[in-house]
């Protein structure tokens, strides 16, 4: 009954994955039918932990000018409630608002190279320099059919590592060339016509993560029940799909390259359509190995969320050990762990925190700490207070923003 329930359920979260692109902070959903707008707003009920732009002062007050390696890019609210594009600086104090659009950043990528950003707005996508200006449109997707929003939207923009590309999501995979000004569509999504105006997907495309080195892109393949993941190379056009992992969740940006781009750790806290569980894809020839599971047929369900694979050749994640009582698992308290690279051997906890609303995390480069955004309600599921937690064990955590959400490093 639980698989079918899952199967159900499945096109429903896909909507709201994709509807997710457009701005939680607003804590409204797209009117589209009945059934998925009451689900949505269920599901993003809360989401409106937005404070004023005179509130995002940075909470650290620590003097080094260095306390992060990067700029750290995030999505907040205005003093007008519209999610916006912000920067805090190294010294993990002085927070720069980028964006003033008269419509929500649904999101955003920055540039490894200069700090520019491109981002979502009004089904158009934009660029801006570091600084915020020379604001520019770069693709204008029209009116979003409400309907089926999946057809005309624009979506997750990632900026390539070399800085000369853009891929993102409109009616199929696309690139962007910041020399030509031009993009091509390079895998077109695939559209069943229903009667009554009605579409549903049989495969969409749209990106989620470049490799280091520029060579291969991980993308999201989206259908009508449920979604998962390929790698896409640009140089040759070839798309490797996913064996093995039969159940695993990877997709949706839960994933996250090794340094060498070599690997792939992909992993989920929950239950429901997809397993809960840490999995490692080889992008050569797309194999899943399943390293933890969270099944409703494994007692304890073992469930991990954002992985990484540190310089040290050791996996950093956060894990937690659950008792099957046969329910969906959702939201379980993680801890902060480093294991081999098999997620069992030498398993060590690093902090005795309990994330219990945890919603999202962004590594050091180094693995030496790790950014945490957690939810200040059960309920709030997006985004929170954002707070830096060393690896050591040695220092306090450092406090960093009241709210942040969909953390990235700038260079």
């Amino acid at each position: 009954m639980k698989r079918e329930l899952r199967s159900i359920f499945s096109f429903i979260v896909l909507l709201a994955a994709m509807l997710a692109c457009a701005n939680p902070l607003s804590g409204t959903a797209p009117a589209s039918s009945a059934n998925v707008e009451t689900i949505v707003a269920a599901t993003f009920a809360a989401l409106t932990e937005s404070v004023t732009e005179s509130s995002a002062t940075p909470l650290a007050t620590l003097s080094t000018s260095s306390l992060l390696p990067h700029s750290l890019y995030f999505l907040n609210n205005d003093a007008a409630a519209l999610a916006q594009v912000y920067r805090l600086d190294k010294d993990g104090k002085t927070v720069t608002q980028l964006t003033f659009e008269p419509a929500n950043v649904d999101d955003y990528d920055v540039s490894p190279i200069d700090g520019s950003v491109v981002y979502v707005t009004n089904n158009q996508l934009f660029t801006v320099n570091a600084d915020g200006s020379n604001r520019s449109m770069i693709v204008d997707g029209g009116v979003r059919d409400e309907n089926n929003p999946f057809i005309t939207n624009v979506n997750n923009p990632v900026w390539s590592p070399n800085g000369e590309t853009i891929a993102f999501g409109y009616k199929g995979l696309n690139f962007y060339s910041i020399v030509s000004g031009q993009y091509n569509n390079v895998l077109e999504n695939k559209i069943n016509a229903l009667d009554g105006g009605f579409s549903i997907p049989e495969e969409l495309y749209w990106p989620e993560r470049y490799s280091p080195d520029g060579s291969k892109l991980l993308i999201t393949l989206g259908y009508y029940e449920g979604a998962s993941a390929a790698i896409y190379y640009p140089n040759g056009n070839a798309l490797i799909r996913l064996n093995g992992g039969e159940g695993s969740l990877i997709c949706c940006d839960n994933t996250k390259w090794s340094a060498d781009g070599s690997v792939i750790h992909a992993a989920s806290a929950s239950t429901g359509m997809f397993n809960a569980g840490l999995w490692r894809v080889d992008p050569v020839n797309g194999n899943v190995t399943t390293l933890l599971l969270g099944s409703f047929e494994t007692n304890p369900a073992d469930v991990a969320s954002t992985p990484y694979l540190g310089p040290d050749g050791q996996l950093y994640f956060f894990y937690a050990s659950v008792p099957n009582t046969g329910d969906f698992i959702s939201r379980p308290s993680l801890q902060l762990v480093r294991s081999a690279q098999d997620g069992v051997t030498n398993r060590t906890v690093l902090n005795p925190k309990i994330f219990s609303t945890f919603n999202e995390a962004l590594w050091a480069p180094d693995a030496s700490f790790v950014i945490t955004a957690s939810g200040q309600t059960a309920e709030a599921y997006y985004g929170g207070v954002t707070e830096l937690y060393y690896t050591d064990g040695q220092k306090a955590m450092v406090q960093l923003l009241p709210f942040a959400m969909n953390l990235k490093w700038g260079p």
